[in-house]
């Protein structure tokens, strides 16, 4: 890996758990900005690189690296109610990152749903399959929708500015 690949992935490691702590209390997921950042790693650096950056930020929070939602890490919240979720994003920051131009609306939203069905199934074993879809995907599916939009619209920006959003 080059140096700006390996600056890159560090960056959405940084910017997915600042995310983590910008948070809402609402029930057992909390609402917060990694899936955000989740999406427009996907988005600016691309299947590969979106996938590693994503997966390294759950690697750091498993080993106990406060990066996970009220600066808190550890083993337990993979294998706890919202190890789906988390399990889920470096897969959906690679899906994302597949799309490019129009197409980048379509991934991020397939992106979603993966972390939404996987964190949902998840879920369920805790707190059964109703209760699951009610707390833990049916009060994010709009404002989720919205931080699509707005990393689509980060990287349009980016580019159409000449800024280099381009895959690393």
């Amino acid at each position: 890996m080059r140096a700006k690949e390996i600056s890159l992935v560090g960056l959405f490691v940084a910017l997915t758990s600042i995310g983590a702590q910008i948070t809402v209390s609402i029930g057992p997921v909390p609402l917060t900005l990694q899936v955000l950042f989740v999406i427009l790693a996907g988005l600016i650096l691309g299947p590969k690189l979106g996938f590693l950056s994503i997966a390294l930020y759950d690697f750091l929070g498993a080993l106990g690296l406060p990066v996970f939602a009220g600066f808190s890490g550890g083993i337990a919240h993979i294998l706890g109610p919202t190890g789906g979720y988390i399990m889920a994003f470096p897969l959906a920051a690679m899906i994302a990152g597949i799309g490019k131009g129009k197409k980048r609306y379509l991934t991020s939203i397939l992106g979603l749903a993966l972390i939404y069905l996987l964190g949902w199934a998840w879920l369920s074993r805790f707190i059964g399959f109703k209760k699951a879809f009610m707390a833990g995907v049916a009060p994010f599916i709009v404002p989720d929708l919205i931080k699509i939009v707005i990393a689509v619209k980060i990287v349009e920006r980016t580019q159409a500015v000449g800024v280099s959003a381009s895959r690393a």
